[in-house]
């Protein structure tokens, strides 16, 4: 089947560009960050039904983010951010950098320090204990600051924020958490390069790993523009999400969305769940959470809008995420070109050449 004018780039349906003829609806993942309480409920189920090693038990000295980033062993990735704020109801967000001080300096070089190896390529970089004990100590401000190098900033009220009376002066935060996961793009570059096959399409849109005839060479490693494959060391192939295409395939909801008690991972038909999650955002907007944005939901968009897309309250790369990406491969078609001119071209000098020096 040829490529159509849009299979590396623009609005497409990834299903019958693939040549699944008579595909279901597009299927996939709408994430709501605003009612995400963290509880890491979608990775135990996502390592359960997948039998997913395990991982994750380290600390990072990264708040309560213990596993730090999606790997071939944490296909479900929780992330905790915590950002400093004044108290009170429908503030402004936060503009400066996302990550407060930690309880001291000390323990927080420690954490840092205590990370143990995943098992996974790249898998989560490693800690660093100074760097950790700088970000500890916190900003400068008016503050009393410890022998440590942290802030007091007294005691806790006995009360919510805004029924203890004036906010002002009070410093607080607020938890930003997302349950992050490969994005299943439209335009999938990992699939574009992988050599074996072992990447591919399904009729419901999604991208899967057959590891079985994966060769481990890594090129959809650096081809995701989101950074969410991961290698296992120990045999060297990719693993990620697989949107439980064995569930999904019988009718079944993802172990993830069917384990989250917020239902702030929200499985169905794709345009469904564009439907809902801007109707979710006008909501926001109206009930004085004007920061409340849609990630990955735009067709239109540098990969062709995202099967699994999310409702952030916060930019981008608050939650580690690329503001702008883009497929890999985008330009593929006119490298191709480009390089078949050029050999052509070579070529006719070689021949002229030849002809010449004869003659």
């Amino acid at each position: 089947m040829s490529p159509g004018p849009n299979s590396y780039y623009g609005p497409l349906d990834p299903a019958p560009d693939a040549g699944w003829s008579d595909a279901p609806p597009r299927m996939g993942f709408f994430t709501d960050t605003s009612v995400c309480i963290g509880c890491k409920a979608c990775e135990v189920a996502c390592k359960e039904w997948n039998d997913v090693p395990g991982s994750g038990l380290d600390l990072l000295g990264m708040s309560y983010d213990n596993t730090g980033a999606l790997t071939a062993n944490s296909w479900r990735h929780v992330a905790f951010v915590e950002q400093a704020r004044p108290a009170g109801h429908r503030t402004p967000p936060f503009a400066g950098n996302p990550t407060g001080g930690s309880v001291s300096a000390s323990s927080a070089a420690v954490a840092a320090g205590s990370g143990n190896p995943t098992g996974t390529d790249p898998g989560v970089p490693p800690g660093s204990p100074d760097a950790a004990a700088r970000m500890a100590a916190g900003p400068s401000s008016d503050a009393t600051p410890t022998a440590a190098g942290t802030q007091f900033l007294g005691m806790p009220g006995d009360g919510p924020p805004g029924r203890t009376g004036s906010a002002e002066g009070r410093t607080d935060f607020r938890w930003l958490m997302m349950s992050d996961v490969c994005k299943h793009c439209t335009h999938a570059a990992c699939l574009d390069v992988c050599p074996t096959g072992s990447l591919f399409r399904t009729e419901f849109g999604t991208v899967v790993v057959q590891e079985d005839i994966c060769n481990g060479c890594g090129y959809c490693i650096s081809a995701c523009p989101y950074g969410v494959i991961d290698q296992r060391k120990g045999d060297g192939r990719a693993w990620k999400c697989t949107l439980c295409y064995d569930r999904i395939g019988v009718g079944k909801t993802p172990a993830c969305a069917q384990a989250c008690p917020t239902e702030s991972i929200q499985y169905g038909p794709l345009e469904e769940l564009r439907e809902r999650a801007a109707a979710r955002m006008a909501t926001l907007h109206d009930r004085g959470v004007p920061e409340a944005r849609l990630y990955g939901h735009d067709p239109t968009d540098g990969v062709g809008g995202d099967g699994a897309f999310f409702l952030l309250l916060d930019d981008p790369e608050v939650y580690g995420l690329p503001p702008d990406p883009v497929v890999t491969t985008r330009d593929l078609p006119k490298m191709w070109k480009r390089a078949g001119l050029a050999a052509l071209a070579m070529a006719a000098a070689a021949v002229a050449a030849f002809v010449g020096g004869s003659s």
